[in-house]
């Protein structure tokens, strides 16, 4: 169970072993969906449609995206920015899953409303992902600019792109787009967390789990469904996060096509609707849907697993 349950006898896990699974969590995870995150930074960014009817656009499909990816950068470039990708993940899931369960067990304890209730672990989930964006935004820059360039690299190396950021844009260049990511993360985890629940209680009344395997699947599928409905319900404000953190990045982003300069959220939405359409909202939801499907189902399959494991391993030594 994620978050806090009074009846549940697996909540006798420090804060420690929590933050622990939720940082392996998130770091099993991003080794397996980095290659879908580039393919659909990628596709964010591209200003000309996603249709192989446009001569201009670079990228027009997920695999014609991979192949040309691979033929151009080679296999390593589905891992660009994978060191600050893998800083942002363990960070983002220890503080996120650690403020969770606070934020639950504090609602439990004053009384007010049931934990376990899909409305709670909506805000609460919410306000976690707040505070966990917090405190890995920079990061996130890094990362996006790391999977945004394409060769000749414009950034060498981590110790690089951070002094060379700092020097050109200064220290606020490192939360650039922090205004659209906190106004969809909110959401975005608010429904991650929610759904999981939702669907997690549907799953029992469907078919009742009988033995580990049973909840492991069940944990793995209701993860990636509460995943795919999150990311479709939000996706157009990730879209616009892409497009300002690369701002001031432009001349990284020439070889692949038309690029634009962005005055704040509202400037890049109004850019977006006359140039590219209602669909330009939607550019790269393909890859990301399968991206939130994995990558959801992955957190929470490795978190429960995990916690679980911790809980019998003080079991064990007790």
């Amino acid at each position: 169970m994620v978050g806090y349950d009074p009846k549940a006898d697996s909540r006798n896990i420090s804060s420690f072993e929590v933050a622990v699974a939720g940082s392996v969590s998130g770091f099993v995870t991003r080794v397996l969906i980095s290659p879908l995150d580039v393919i659909k930074i990628r596709f964010q960014l591209q200003i000309e449609r996603l249709s192989r009817g446009d001569p201009s656009a670079k990228y027009h499909g997920i695999l014609q995206a991979g192949r040309q990816i691979l033929q151009e950068e080679g296999p390593t470039a589905f891992w660009k920015g994978h060191v600050p990708a893998q800083f942002l993940s363990v960070g983002y899931g220890a503080v996120q899953f650690l403020s969770f369960e606070m934020l639950t067990e504090l609602v439990h304890r004053t009384g007010v409303h049931d934990a376990r209730d899909s409305s709670v672990h909506f805000v609460c989930g919410g306000l976690s992902a707040c505070v966990a964006t917090l405190a890995v935004h920079p990061v996130d820059v890094l990362r996006t600019r790391f999977a945004a360039q394409g060769e000749p690299k414009v950034y060498k190396t981590l110790r690089d792109a951070v002094a060379t950021m700092y020097r050109a844009e200064g220290p606020w260049g490192f939360y650039k787009g922090l205004n659209p990511t906190l106004i969809a993360v909110f959401p975005y985890a608010g429904f991650q967390f929610a759904f999981y629940n939702s669907l997690k209680r549907l799953y029992e009344w469907v078919a009742p789990a009988e033995g580990v395997k049973s909840e492991n699947l069940k944990n793995l599928l209701c993860g990636s469904g509460a995943g795919v409905i999150s990311k479709t319900l939000t996706y157009p404000l990730d879209l616009f996060k892409k497009r300002l953190q690369v701002g001031g990045f432009e001349q990284a982003r020439a070889a692949f096509g038309q690029v634009r300069s962005y005055r704040g959220l509202l400037d890049c939405a109004r850019q977006v609707l006359r140039e590219e359409g209602v669909q330009g909202f939607f550019k790269g939801l393909s890859p990301s849907l399968l991206k939130a499907a994995l990558s959801t189902g992955c957190v929470f399959f490795w978190y429960e697993f995990f916690c679980d494991l911790f809980h019998r391993m003080r079991q064990a030594h007790s």
